[in-house]
């Protein structure tokens, strides 16, 4: 298979690679660093054609490009079954000075607005479709297009109990309780899991694998604490920038975090189960 790669991806660039390095984060495909003679690296993503198309990934990467500041990598090649981009450097650890340039940068992104919650197209986050209908109202997107559609996909899968559905259906019929309406649709990145993004001498170097639409941008914030991407030194400077309203950290994170632990149900079941569970009781359900 790599001697395959190596010969598709010389006669794509004209450059003959003499090191493929495999990378991590690879979810719907393997991924390599890709070494020539001369000339800078560039990221391959090679899959076999039975997951999601890698075209995907490119579009939403190219999308960031054009509409954000957000530094993501460039693409170069894209088809279902492989995607080359650019190689950005860093790696995911984040101190004081990388996680208050990570706040600026998102807080920019989420100053992009919308016409509509939800996107243009149907988009992924990891491997799993993640339907974007456009909607007017956030709350009823949120509910019908996250909390129900992943939870009725755990349940296909045999991960999630219908039990726990019938629960998480009562729940999702009273959003309102405890959330509220942005004042706009705002594009977010959608996946802020730590090995997704990339800093070097406190700077953000790179975001990767987007899961984009717009959204409530605190579905992107709660997201950053759940698996502890980000903490005091983001919030501090995106506060600064971006004002939180009051109860987000007290209550609207944990039913913000239902959607990516149902994700974690779909493609993992084990202990993200009880992790919903946990939220369910913590509101009476």
């Amino acid at each position: 298979m790599l001697d395959a790669l190596r010969q598709q991806i010389e006669a794509l660039t004209g450059r003959t690679p003499e090191r493929l390095r495999p990378l991590s984060g690879g979810c719907i495909a393997d991924v390599y660093r890709v070494d020539f003679a001369s000339g800078d690296p560039l990221v391959a993503k090679a899959g076999d054609g039975s997951g999601p198309s890698l075209t995907i990934e490119a579009f939403m990467l190219r999308y960031l490009r054009e509409h954000s500041s957000l530094p993501v990598p460039e693409v170069v090649y894209d088809s279902d079954t492989l995607l080359l981009m650019t190689f950005l450097p860093g790696d995911s650890h984040f101190n004081a000075r990388a996680q208050a340039h990570a706040a600026e940068l998102i807080a920019a992104l989420h100053e992009v607005r919308g016409e509509a919650f939800g996107f243009e197209r149907d988009t992924l986050i990891g491997s799993l479709r993640q339907p974007n209908p456009p909607a007017q109202r956030w709350l009823p997107f949120f509910r019908e297009q996250r909390l129900l559609y992943m939870t009725q996909v755990a349940v296909e899968a045999g991960q999630l109990s219908p039990e726990i559905a019938r629960r998480l259906e009562r729940f999702a019929a009273d959003l309102e309780r405890w959330l509220i309406e942005p004042p706009y649709p705002a594009l977010i990145h959608g996946d802020l899991w730590t090995t997704n993004i990339l800093a070097q001498d406190g700077r953000i170097t790179g975001f990767l694998d987007p899961a984009i639409y717009y959204a409530h941008p605190e579905i992107e914030l709660a997201f950053s604490t759940l698996f502890n991407t980000f903490d005091a030194p983001f919030f501090e400077r995106y506060r600064q920038l971006r004002p939180l309203e009051p109860g987000f950290f007290e209550t609207r994170r944990d039913i913000y975090n239902l959607y990516p632990l149902l994700v974690h149900v779909r493609l993992f079941g084990g202990g993200y189960v009880g992790a919903v569970e946990r939220i369910l009781r913590r509101f009476g359900y």
